[in-house]
């Protein structure tokens, strides 16, 4: 096995993004033996770690000889500084996928950094591929933080595959990851995202037992059932009539709506290195919270505060998927974002099918619907049949004046 190095003059512990898999099990060992310094991972909890899955990765991480495991709650961190605006903005890339996986990761590198500083560590490292997004999300973030750190990227740097990194574990006699699932499984507060064979071409789906959440919403259907979500200035507040912090509801909701089959798709679209990528998801929480937050917005935002926000939010979801979330921009952004959920406030009412989520009324009292005298189709309001009719005759101006100007090259009729 052969490998590219560089040792900076050090005896700085050395801090590991850690996830358990293969790649950042594999990092442990390698980076001690190779530079002589300790090892501390670090695991950035941003959803989907139990008590159990916890204690299993320090336990793991000691064992491939880190000398220190640290677990770092970052849930409530995520909605606040990321989660939030993805629903102020009813960012959707693709206009399918929620960005399940990988919104995380400027915070995750924010804490990185921030415990590398508490360690005394001049170098901080992550377990990525040169395939993936990941990588390039993980060192823009880090590299803006804290321009001084080392980065390394032992697995990308030196193009290891699997079964190199098998081997060398095997020979050390360390204990190896879980082996022999068929899909690779990331897991997060806003979703899950799921690979496989089926999602390295544009053909197929992946099979049924292969969701997580979903597995049983069609061949065992849940009963209709009607559920009420009340949001403040964007900001869902409560299920059910149940008041519920954000991570807790999106979390209760991930079942309650996933039982369903609800948030289930798969993605298709541009990665990060300008290739075309697929991957399958499930986002129940994601898709019913900004599918009913839209709905709000359209009771209490107007035309033009809505077609603007569309416009921004969609490339604050590009930055965000591309690892730029610590750029001054998104700053900008998330100020509109924010200033632009001052009324969303009120109670989406939505029923649950499998495989449909409705929305069925919506009620705020800031409602634009409810602040006219007049009725749709129905009667005129705070203008008269006079002004409809001139209203009509100066939007059509610009088409009769083309039109007239048109019959001078032949065009016209």
């Amino acid at each position: 096995m052969t490998f590219n190095t560089k040792s900076p003059n050090t005896t700085s512990p050395i801090i590991l993004a850690f996830s358990g898999g293969l790649d950042t099990s594999f990092c442990v060992p390698w980076l001690k033996e190779t530079y002589g310094r300790d090892v501390i991972t670090a695991t950035v909890d941003t959803g989907g770690i139990d008590a159990e899955a916890a204690l299993a990765l320090e336990q793991r991480a000691i064992a491939l000889g880190a000398v220190e495991h640290v677990l770092i709650d970052c849930k409530d961190a995520f909605f606040d500084t990321v989660i939030r605006h993805l629903i102020a903005g009813n960012v959707l890339r693709g206009n399918a996928y929620p960005l399940c996986v990988g919104a995380e990761r400027g915070l995750q590198a924010a804490k990185l950094a921030e415990l590398a500083i508490a360690r005394g560590a001049e170098t901080v490292a992550h377990g990525c591929t040169a395939a993936g997004n990941d990588q390039v999300r993980f060192e823009v973030a880090l590299r803006t933080l804290a321009p001084d750190l080392e980065v390394l990227a032992p697995v990308r740097d030196n193009s290891w595959v699997r079964e190199e990194q098998l081997a060398y574990l095997e020979k050390q006699g360390l204990p190896l990851p879980a082996q022999g699932s068929a899909y690779s499984i990331n897991r997060g507060l806003w979703g899950i995202t799921i690979g496989g064979r089926e999602t390295l071409s544009s053909e197929r789906s992946i099979p049924e037992n292969a969701w997580v959440l979903s597995a049983d919403a069609f061949s065992e259907p849940a009963a209709e059932a009607k559920h009420t979500l009340d949001f403040e200035r964007g900001i869902p507040v409560a299920l059910d009539e149940e008041e519920l912090g954000p991570v807790e509801l999106i979390e209760v909701l991930e079942t309650t709506a996933g039982r369903y089959g609800i948030g289930r798709g798969i993605h298709l679209g541009d990665t990060v290195l300008g290739t075309k990528g697929r991957v399958a998801f499930e986002a129940p929480a994601a898709i019913t919270l900004i599918t009913a937050h839209r709905e709000l917005e359209k009771l209490v935002l107007s035309a033009q505060q809505s077609r603007i926000k569309d416009g921004i939010a969609a490339v604050y979801g590009d930055l965000v998927h591309e690892g730029k979330q610590l750029d001054l921009a998104c700053a900008d952004i998330e100020a509109l974002l924010d200033a632009s959920q001052r009324r969303v406030t009120g109670r989406v009412d939505f029923t649950l099918r499998p495989g449909q989520l409705f929305i069925d009324g919506v009620n705020s009292p800031y409602s634009l619907l409810a602040a006219t005298r007049g009725v749709y189709g129905e009667a005129a309001g705070e203008w008269t049949p006079s002004d409809a009719l001139g209203h009509a005759r100066i939007l059509s101006l610009p088409g009769m004046l083309a039109t007239r100007a048109g019959r001078t090259d032949g065009q016209g009729t």
